[in-house]
């Protein structure tokens, strides 16, 4: 039996005992049968209406925990729906109370979910609010009203987190432009104009919008001002050198140049004016000096001339060069003309360079080629005839490369340039072919000048006799101090049968030359034989060369000792 029938079940005993009690009271006062049953019935109503109001008041309670029931149940269900979680599921085989328990509490905890999801939606909107305010870009998009789910609040904290990156980032872009923009207007001493320079340079860093449309005026700000200073740079260093050009052509003083130098090195607005001023003064200086200058700048063209080997004809094309009338406007065309000269000079320096190297290498290959007909060579102590030797072998080497690396940077350079390089008024390779074919004549000409005054001196000797030429290193094997001899007729005189013949004699006079220096060493030793076919085939224009040189050594004075011993036997019979 349950606790709330025995409850019950006492409840009934105490009742029934309550009412024995009033009866054996009613009975011992004596209170009559009409009262008793008066006194019995207001017993009755009092129990009845206490039993009657405590129903009517649990009554109450369970409607008000089905009452509550419902409305739990009805604003579940709007919570799962706002914060689109899944419905809840009520247990089943509980009591009213338990089941408004439940639900109340479920209730309870989605509030709270709810109350959670709208303060973080708060302050991730105030802090958007204030990025976009910054930033000067579009709200993310949810609605301060609505309950956001968790996925949204996620990604909404990841626009959030990524704007205030975006913020740092746009931050620190802002403050490198605007110390650039502060170090450029310094520079170029120029004030703030526009209220956009105003509000980057004078407003606070914080007020200043870090759109995207005001960090691209920044760069645009930045560009304009960097082109403005490399365009005073400019300015400045063409004046500068546009000075310094006049300075030499006036042969300014040294002292005057000195009290100039700091407007010399920095480009700001007061340099500038100071070297406009500076360049001024300077031209009407040298208006009153047009001959001087004229001349410095005829200097000037001539060197430029020789660098870039114009010939006669080009440099000819330059009528006002050979003018003699100095005028202004003389003096501008020689101004336009060096202008012209050294921008050719400067765009093809590397092909003038190149040919200058190889002027420069044939000059010392001329040298080298006049130095080995030299006879005096053979007595030099100190190893210079090596030297040479090795210099002569490299440049017989490098002559050709040269010019075949000169021909293709010329080839490359006409194909673009579609026109001709030339050298003193002629192709590189024609005026190449014409130094060498110059060579070969100046080496014929002496060769035949040689022969011409071997042929004379034979001529000389055969008809006048030759004279006695003391040997200056040694003397002849045999011979003994000179002794008077007698003269022999003019019908009697040995001669020589030749004009290769050392010694001849004529009208009884006799004469001896003195011998060469002794070839080198490296002459006796016996040359390496070479395997046909291997290594490089000889230059034929320095191949050419060497057949000369050798023709000179073999008719070198070393030829005149062929006959030593008929020398000795014509000195005995003349002493005799």
């Amino acid at each position: 039996m349950r606790k709330s029938e025995v409850l019950a079940a006492e409840s009934v005993s105490c009742l029934n005992k309550a009412l024995c009690h009033l009866k054996d009271i009613w009975e011992e006062i004596g209170i009559p049968e009409d009262q008793r049953l008066q006194r019995t019935n207001v017993v009755k109503n009092h129990i009845k209406s206490l039993l009657d109001m405590m129903v009517k008041e649990e009554e109450c309670l369970r409607q008000r925990l089905v009452i509550s029931i419902q409305t739990c149940r009805t604003d579940m269900e709007k919570l799962c729906l706002e914060l689109q979680l899944n419905a809840f599921e009520e247990e089943s085989g509980i009591s009213m109370l338990q089941q408004e328990n439940n639900i109340r509490t479920q209730v309870e905890a989605l509030l709270k979910e709810k109350a959670q999801r709208m303060q973080q939606l708060k302050a991730l909107l105030e802090q958007e609010q204030d990025l976009c305010d910054i930033l000067c870009s579009e709200l993310y998009g949810l609605s301060a009203d609505s309950v956001p789910t968790l996925e949204q609040l996620e990604s909404f904290s990841q626009h959030v987190a990524s704007q205030n990156t975006e913020k740092l980032k746009r931050y620190a872009e802002f403050a490198d432009l605007k110390r650039q923009i502060i170090l450029y207007m310094a520079e170029l001493e120029h004030t703030p104009e526009t209220s956009f320079e105003k509000d980057v340079v004078c407003e606070d860093e914080d007020a200043f919008c870090l759109s995207r449309d005001n960090i691209s005026s920044l760069k645009l700000l930045v560009c304009q001002l960097e082109e403005s200073k490399v365009e005073n740079e400019a300015r400045c260093e063409a004046n500068r050198e546009k000075i310094q050009r006049l300075w030499d052509r006036l042969q300014v003083p040294q002292e005057d140049r000195e009290a100039f130098n700091d407007h010399m090195v920095s480009s700001r607005k007061k340099n500038l004016e100071a070297l406009r001023a500076e360049v001024q003064r300077l031209e009407e200086l040298k208006l009153l000096n047009i001959c001087n200058v004229t001349e410095a700048i005829r200097s000037e063209i001539a060197v430029f001339w020789e660098k870039c080997f114009f010939s006669t004809d080009q440099r000819q094309d330059f009528a006002p060069y050979f003018s003699e009338t100095f005028t202004e406007e003389l003096l501008s065309l020689h101004d336009a003309e060096i202008q012209r000269l050294k921008q050719h000079y400067e765009e093809h320096q590397d092909l003038f360079d190149g040919v200058h190297q190889w002027e420069d290498s044939w000059r010392l290959f001329l040298d080298l080629e006049k130095k080995a007909t030299d006879p005096t060579r053979f007595t030099n102590r100190g190893g210079n005839l090596l030297k040479e030797e090795k210099q002569r072998s490299e440049l017989h080497k490098s002559l050709p490369k040269l010019e075949n690396k000169l021909k293709a940077q010329i080839d490359t350079w006409e194909s673009e340039q579609d026109r001709e390089f030339l050298v003193h008024g002629k192709k590189f390779l024609q005026y190449v072919e014409e130094q060498w074919e110059l060579h070969r004549i100046e080496k014929e000409k002496e060769k035949q000048e040689r022969h011409l005054k071997k042929s004379k001196q034979t001529e000389e000797d055969m008809l006048y006799g030759t004279a006695v030429r003391t040997p200056t290193k040694r003397r002849l094997l045999g011979t003994t101090t000179p002794i008077k001899t007698r003269k022999f007729n003019a019908t009697s005189s040995i001669s020589s049968a030749t004009s290769n013949s050392s010694s001849r004699s004529v009208y009884g006079a006799t004469v001896c030359r003195s011998p060469a220096p002794r070839p080198p060493l490296s002459a006796n030793k016996t040359p390496l034989v070479r395997t046909p076919g291997v290594g490089k085939p000889p230059n034929p224009r320095l191949q050419g060369c060497n057949k000369e040189n050798e023709a000179q050594l073999k008719g070198s004075p070393l030829s005149d000792w062929e006959n030593v011993n008929d020398v000795h036997l014509i000195i005995e019979g003349l002493q005799l």
